[in-house]
């Protein structure tokens, strides 16, 4: 069995583990980053936007449950993250505004996961690919490194002064979603690659690691029913953004949620419904401004109608709100019925009396012809994961840190609460921390 001495073990090299890594490097760490899949970058590459809240306040009103501590981390240190991706090499775009209330960058993701691996490799160090930790290594004092299982099936130990978890969360993984998310959850269309299957959750919890909230959800995004992912340009050319303005009826063919707080929540709303699926209707209006629309100032537009009617899906056109009445029986709804409760929705409008509420877009939906498509829920990550601190630190049952284990990116939880606000985010500003309290721990202050 062979045997390596690093200062900083990186179990993960997507986003927060690359960036980790990018960062020790520089401050004049010895790295070596471990990667379970046959490429760098994770769900980063299917990114392209750093964002978050910009203020305190707002980050409390839109992520009320969050811990505080790390809340305020995120706000305050985002500056910082987006410096660092300009100080690689990687252009970072000016900010614009995002989801109606953060505020974020355009940059390219692949350049700088691409950019972090090269400055890691070309200092000397170690990225392995198609690899992965089986357990970590320590005694009483904390995590003194792991053991690896090599691609080529020998195994290595690592000792180490530090180790980061940093691999994308457990959406891939049947068990945890069905425990920690929502016994339906597993059936979800996945929004991220496959090798997030848990290893740095069950690494953690091995070893004492506390974890976050149960019922804190996941961030993902509504898709049109039964058309299945073809391939990572998918996640985003499906996700029906524009469900902020339009409705959505359950299969009782009623609303149950405010549309307009998020795409993201509605996507989390809808899980809790029968079957986990609903009808979401537009009119013209909705579709002329946000259906064949930027969703993001930058972003390139897609007619995510159009796809998922070329793709196969459960869509619908209706000259006239009569002609819902002839959706397909097979489908499960009423049209009769979502006609009356799309007209008594438009009645509405006019007295501002939604029941659910419309809090950012009371508009009514008056204008044909109008765009019926059923979507399904689908996970990016989930919320619930491994407790830290604002140093990125793992924390134990107790509360009190795990000497030698960090944790950043989506393994984390605690951050997200029933609410999101900027994965990518997260995960550059708390790789960054995991690299600073690397960096600590290695040359301790007297």
């Amino acid at each position: 069995m062979q045997s390596e001495a690093v200062d900083l073990l990186v179990i993960g090299g997507g986003m927060a583990g690359l960036t980790a890594a990018a960062r020790a490097v520089q401050d004049g760490l010895s790295v070596l980053v471990v990667e379970s899949g046959d490429a760098v970058g994770g769900n980063a590459r299917f990114a392209g936007y750093a964002w978050t809240a910009p203020d305190h306040g707002t980050m409390e009103q839109v992520d009320p449950d969050g811990d505080p501590a790390l809340r305020t981390a995120l706000v305050d240190h985002f500056a910082e993250g987006v410096a660092w991706i300009r100080s690689v090499g990687v252009t970072c775009h000016d900010a614009v505004p995002i989801l109606g209330f953060g505020r974020g960058h355009r940059f390219d993701t692949n350049h700088y996961v691409d950019t972090c691996r090269r400055r890691v490799t070309n200092a000397g160090h170690t990225v392995l690919l198609r690899a992965r930790a089986t357990e970590l290594i320590g005694d009483e004092a904390g995590v003194t490194g792991a053991r690896l299982v090599l691609a080529d099936g020998s195994s290595q130990d690592v000792r180490s002064r530090a180790a980061l978890l940093a691999t994308g969360g457990f959406q891939a993984d049947r068990e945890l979603l069905e425990t920690h998310v929502h016994p339906r959850a597993s059936a979800m269309p996945l929004r991220s690659g496959a090798t997030s299957n848990g290893g740095g959750y069950r690494l953690a919890t091995a070893v004492g690691a506390a974890t976050s909230a149960e019922d804190a959800g996941f961030y993902g995004h509504l898709v049109p029913s039964g058309v299945p992912f073809q391939d990572p340009a998918d996640y985003v050319d499906l996700s029906l953004y524009y469900s902020e303005h339009a409705v959505l009826f359950n299969l009782d063919n009623e609303r149950f949620t405010d549309e307009t707080l998020g795409d993201h929540l509605t996507t989390m709303a809808l899980l809790e419904q029968p079957e986990g699926r609903g009808l979401l209707v537009a009119d013209a209006r909705v579709f002329r401004d946000w259906i064949v629309g930027s969703y993001v100032e930058g972003a390139v537009s897609v007619d995510k109608f159009a796809l998922a009617s070329r793709r196969g899906g459960r869509v619908g056109l209706a000259e006239d709100l009569d002609d819902l009445a002839y959706l397909p029986e097979e489908w499960g709804y009423d049209g009769q019925a979502v006609a009356t409760a799309v007209r008594a929705f438009n009645a509405a409008a006019t007295t501002g009396a939604h029941d659910p509420a419309r809090t950012h877009d009371p508009a009514p939906l008056d204008e044909g012809p109008w765009y019926v498509i059923e979507c399904v829920p689908a996970i990016t990550f989930p919320f619930h994961g491994i407790r830290i601190d604002d140093r990125a630190r793992v924390l134990g049952e107790g509360g009190e840190p795990v000497p030698g284990l960090l944790c950043a990116g989506s393994d984390a939880g605690g951050l997200w609460n029933r609410a999101y606000a900027g994965g990518i985010a997260s995960a550059l500003v708390f790789g960054l921390a995991a690299a600073a309290t690397a960096a600590a721990i290695r040359t301790p202050t007297t």
